[in-house]
């Protein structure tokens, strides 16, 4: 290991990009999401931030911090020019020349970039970014899928030029038009007025409305939306019962739209009439009132269908149908959609026999079978198949299958003829790619497994959440209409993106093959920067498998090395899959933490002796944790730092919070030389030498937990916890990387004895970093020492902690759990902070959220000791039970404060509360750590909560209403 540090280890402006790659998820001109979809893809600006901040050195001086700083809230943002660009790049290869030793007149033009590997690449934002930034780029992947994708993101477009744009801009239309062609009559014009009487009602409806539709007018049909239908089980009866699960068509201000069911007993089907208003209370009836999860109610007889076993029978004998609700429309030169009734316009629809004879011509003539390759049932993941819908086919409606066909049949002569006409083999092959990618976003979202959109009035991919869930209706797009989920909006996309990934000069090296053997030379790289799978979380190769059989019908005989197997490789996929293994989850863990192992130990092979490791991981369960941990330290790396990045937008950015489903930026170098047992303050001393802080005792061997691993482990919080907190970080920030930083004294050994002999596992020591650092920021923020801190009752420990790292946020149970097992509290069971009426913590299903003193202040029991009920004449009550926290007679403070201000004093004079303590918790929970937006103006009081507010009052009148009124403690 060599005496650089790096920026990464040393600081990096979190809040910042955390902003910019949350906004990243709201943009789509030009962004490689576009492209084609992948899962879990990290925005570009995490990306950038993490290959800059790997090959730029750590600051010598705060003025050069400060400086790198805003270089780098500069470079990670989605605007960034190429003159910041060039700027970063030309920083790097200033970094690179001082690594390498070369003479200082070296010109920068002649220093070998950076080698930079991502070995589990995915959807490419690692390698575009290390590419954009100058870099010599190793893209490595095992999913066929994602390697196309790769190839369209990282090598053709920089290998092309923009005259690749072109060839796939003209051979893409000429596509679009041959397929038109010959399925243009499957979605026919409709014409008003050429329908029964019964249309007139219908015309009605839209006529003081937004839109008013003319006799002879021509609308473009853009979906069709369907409902499944099954038989009603009463014998007397019979009827179709639909199985639709809300009629919504269109939730707009102003426009509310939708379906009115009406049973029709003569036909025995329901019908079906479309509604608007310009309120929804005006609409007249319940949209809403559907089928729930499948079990529905028969508009006829009234009979109970349930889904189990009644419905998945039916599914399984193929005897589910569907039935045509509605149709959305285009109307030329106007905004917005309109909307036909299924039943008024059913003659608009193909006749299914003819559409499946057409089908079976096609199959001869191209000879290439429909997707019959099965679909694997994940348990709440994939469970269309338990309704029958067990292979790739049968995800598709005739006529959808018949469109996507005959989009493979014209792909597929596309390449011929570009073959005849004397194109350059990769070249030709190269536009053909992007031609298969048009063909695999009609499937994205054009299935019976789709979902409509009723705010956005469009149609939105059933796979792109990763899930195939079962739905009882479905929009059904038009692949050669004008709105979402057809071929020419696709191809805009992706010419666009073409156009802009080739303004990168340098092509990537990408190689699909397994990241536990690579043919890379050892020791050569400069950095790793990846982002590998998440133990259990999101099922790849499965999830990619409904691309895949696409793609190999489109392209497979031009990539026969990549779609060979009937499905994609699984075998050396990293996850935490117990299908796999015969239903052993224990033995599927394992299997993962092996795999991840020897990739790791691949990384370090590959890696120079100074190289970095930059891990991104986003998995929300200690096991999780636990495994990436154990995985890189067996193969003896030692994680340095950690970084939580705020990657996801949730209804807007949210506030920042410390979460283990947060991306974490885990930081490792390869565990090599022994390095002087020094003392923290002395690395510390040392920094401006380069000298590494983050090597503690002998690497590798054996440490002890007790003399060697937790002195080291209080040492480093405790000093992360002043610099981060100097620089502004708080909160959620703070404790991650406090976090990440403690796995430095663990991951330093290669073995970590308790002092009984026995080892300390990954999972158990990531409750002690847990436990320190709150321990730590609680002494921060309560401003006292550890004894201040002991004084101070559990539950209120947890609860100022749970503040500061979750604010008013809805937190996952086993995340809560992490922090409450850290405090020493439980969450759950008798006595838990989640039992009874006086909770401090509200538990929903697997999820929690800290009450305030609004929800818990007017229980007149709330912070009072409980007594024995029977009582001697003239003794003092027995106390019973534990002892009120000091949470509880705040709230209960608080409330009273705000509602009954006159009942402090015989309040104060039950509880009798210790009020320095008291004094000391309320002015923790009013303190600017605590809020969001730590960093604003001073006094600045937008962001503050409520509690936040009320505790603001009552600290101002604290001596007027708490002291003056608790006279003597004990009388």
């Amino acid at each position: 290991m060599t005496n650089d540090r790096r920026l990464i280890e040393d600081f990096i402006p979190i809040k910042e990009i955390s902003v910019e790659a949350a906004r990243e998820k709201s943009i789509r001109k030009g962004h490689i999401s576009t492209l084609h979809l992948w899962w879990a893809r990290r925005p570009l600006v995490a990306a950038r931030a993490a290959v800059f901040a790997s090959l730029i050195a750590a600051p010598e001086t705060p003025q050069k911090r400060t400086a790198l700083k805003q270089a780098m809230i500069d470079l990670c943002k989605w605007e960034a020019g190429q003159p910041t660009i060039d700027k970063a790049r030309k920083q790097i290869l200033e970094a690179q020349k001082l690594r390498l030793n070369l003479p200082p007149e070296t010109p920068l033009n002649q220093v070998p970039p950076p080698k930079v590997l991502d070995m589990f690449s995915g959807g490419g934002a690692i390698p575009l970014e290390a590419l954009r930034l100058g870099c010599e780029t190793y893209a490595v992947e095992l999913n066929p899928v994602a390697h196309i994708i790769e190839l369209c993101t990282l090598v053709y477009p920089q290998k092309y030029g923009r005259k690749l744009a072109d060839e796939v801009e003209k051979w893409g239309n000429w596509v679009i038009e041959k397929v038109r062609g010959e399925i243009g009559d499957l979605y026919p014009d409709i014409k008003v007025g050429e329908v029964v009487p019964q249309e007139s009602e219908q015309l009605e409806l839209f006529a003081p409305k937004v839109k008013q539709l003319t006799l002879g007018q021509n609308l473009t049909p853009v979906a069709y939306l369907w409902t499944r239908t099954v038989k009603c089980p009463n014998p007397g009866c019979g009827a179709d019962v639909p199985l639709v699960r809300q009629t919504w068509l269109c939730k707009k201000p102003k426009k509310y739209v939708a379906l009115k069911v009406i049973p029709n007993h003569d036909t025995k089907r329901v019908e079906f009439e479309v509604v608007e208003s310009a309120t929804e209370k005006g609409l007249g009836f319940d949209p809403a009132a559907g089928s729930s999860r499948g079990t529905s109610t028969c508009r006829h007889c009234g009979t109970t269908v349930p889904t189990k076993p009644y419905i998945q029978e039916h599914g399984k004998a193929g005897r589910i149908s569907h039935q045509l609700m509605a149709i959305v429309c285009n109307t030329s030169g106007e905004k917005g959609k309109t909307y036909l009734s299924g039943t008024a316009y059913e003659k608009y629809i193909p006749n299914e026999i003819e559409i499946k004879t057409r089908l079976q011509n096609l199959v001869k003539e191209i000879g290439i079978s429909t997707p019959d390759e099965p679909v694997k049932v994940w348990s709440g993941v994939f469970n269309a198949p338990l309704y029958g819908l067990d292979t790739f086919e049968k995800l598709f409606t005739s006529r959808q299958l018949l469109s996507l066909m005959t989009f493979v049949k014209w792909v597929r002569l596309a390449h011929q003829d570009m073959v005849s006409q004397g194109y350059e083999e990769e070249f030709g092959k190269a536009v053909a790619t992007y031609l298969s990618l048009g063909v695999t976003k009609v499937a994205n979202r054009g299935s019976n497994l789709g979902v409509y959109h009723t705010g956005r009035e469009t149609i939105e991919s059933p796979i792109g959440s990763g899930r195939l869930p079962m739905c009882w209706d479905f929009p059904e797009t038009n692949p050669i209409g004008g709105s979402s989920g057809n071929y020419s909006d696709g191809l805009d996309w992706t010419i666009q993106n073409v156009r802009n990934l080739a303004e990168i000069s340098n092509v990537a090296i990408a190689k699909r093959q397994p990241c536990q053997k690579l043919d890379i030379s050892d020791s050569s790289l400069d950095a790793v920067i990846t982002d590998p799978p998440y133990f259990d979380a999101v099922p790849y190769s499965d999830l990619s498998d409904y691309f895949y059989v696409w793609l190999k019908r489109s392209i497979g005989h031009l990539f026969p090395e990549h779609f060979s197997s009937p499905l994609t490789p699984k075998k050396n996929e990293a996850t935490m899959e117990p299908s796999r293994h015969g239903g052993d989850k224990k033995k599927a863990a394992q299997a993962y933490e092996d795999l991840m192992h020897k990739a790791f130990c691949e990384a370090s092979r590959v890696l120079k002796p100074g190289g970095m490791m930059v891990v991104v991981y986003a998995h929300k369960t200690t096991a999780g944790w636990s495994t990436l941990i154990d995985s890189l330290r067996r193969a003896k790396f030692t994680i340095t730092e950690a970084w939580p990045l705020d990657t996801e937008q949730q209804g807007g950015l949210r506030g920042l919070r410390a979460s283990l489903a947060s991306s974490i930026f885990l930081v490792a170098r390869k565990r090599e030389k022994p390095h002087p047992n020094l003392p923290l303050a002395k690395v510390r001393e040392q920094e401006l030498s380069n000298f590494p802080p983050y090597q503690r005792g002998t690497e590798g061997g054996t440490g002890d937990y007790a003399t060697e691993v937790r002195p080291f482990l209080s040492e480093i919080v405790r000093d992360r916890v002043k610099t981060l907190m100097s620089e502004g970080v708080t909160g959620a920030d703070l404790v991650i990387a406090c976090i990440g930083a403690g796995l430095r004294a663990y991951t330093q050994f290669d073995r970590v004895e308790l002092p009984n002999g026995d080892e300390l596992y990954a999972s158990s020591f990531l409750d002690e970093v847990q436990k320190e650092v709150a321990e730590t920021i609680l002494g921060t923020v309560l401003g006292c020492d550890q004894k201040g801190v002991s004084a101070v009752d559990k539950p209120t420990q947890y609860y100022i902690l749970g503040r500061y790292e979750y604010g008013e946020a809805i937190v996952e149970f086993d995340e809560a759990n992490t922090l409450a097992r850290g405090i020493g509290v439980e969450l759950d069971g008798a006595s838990g902070l989640t039992d009874g009426k006086l909770a401090l913590v509200k538990k929903t299903k697997n999820q929690i959220q800290l009450k305030d003193y609004q929800e818990r202040g007017e229980l007149e029991d709330l912070g009072l000791q409980k007594t024995e009920k029977q009582q001697t004449f003239n003794v003092k009550p027995q106390a019973i039970g534990n002892a009120p926290s000091l949470i509880d007679i705040l709230h209960r403070l608080l409330w009273l404060s705000e509602n009954r201000p006159q009942g402090i004093y015989e309040f104060l004079s039950l509880a009798q509360p210790d009020t320095t303590q008291l004094q000391l918790v309320a002015q923790a929970l009013a303190g600017r750590a605590l809020t969001p937006e730590a960093g604003g103006i001073e006094g600045h009081t937008t962001n503050r909560t409520k509690e936040q507010q009320t505790i603001d009052t009552l600290l101002a009148s604290w001596k007027r209403l708490i002291e003056e009124n608790l006279f003597t403690k004990g009388s």
